[in-house]
């Protein structure tokens, strides 16, 4: 049996919000952040988009400061990186790929 999703797809339909047309971004924007809310760490992801990323602490190694490895990250720092990127990829994902193909450089959901 087909399901409607199938039916969709076979047909050309696209199932994405439409997130591009000014008229509906207060709509999109309401179900993007109805999507975020259901993921883990969902406060977490919200703020990534509202505020920007984490700025990835530095750490002071023989007098000279370099920027921390994920593998040094405390638990909270490597949730909140996840969440940055998830948040960007959950954006991402939503886009029709002419469009993603003219966005894709930016790695910061607030920017996109």
């Amino acid at each position: 049996m087909t399901t409607f999703a199938e039916f969709m797809i076979l047909f050309g339909g696209d199932n994405r919000p439409p997130m591009l047309d000014k008229d509906l971004y207060d709509s999109w924007k309401s179900r993007m952040e109805l999507y975020m809310q259901n993921k883990e760490h969902e406060r977490m992801i919200l703020e990534s988009v509202e505020h920007g990323p984490l700025i990835w602490p530095t750490i002071k190694e023989n007098g000279v400061t370099r920027t921390k490895k994920y593998a040094e990250f405390s638990a909270t720092e490597k949730i909140q990186a996840d969440c940055d990127l998830k948040e960007t990829n959950i954006i991402l994902q939503c886009l029709p790929s002419d469009v993603y193909s003219l966005i894709n450089h930016h790695r910061v959901a607030k920017d996109l």
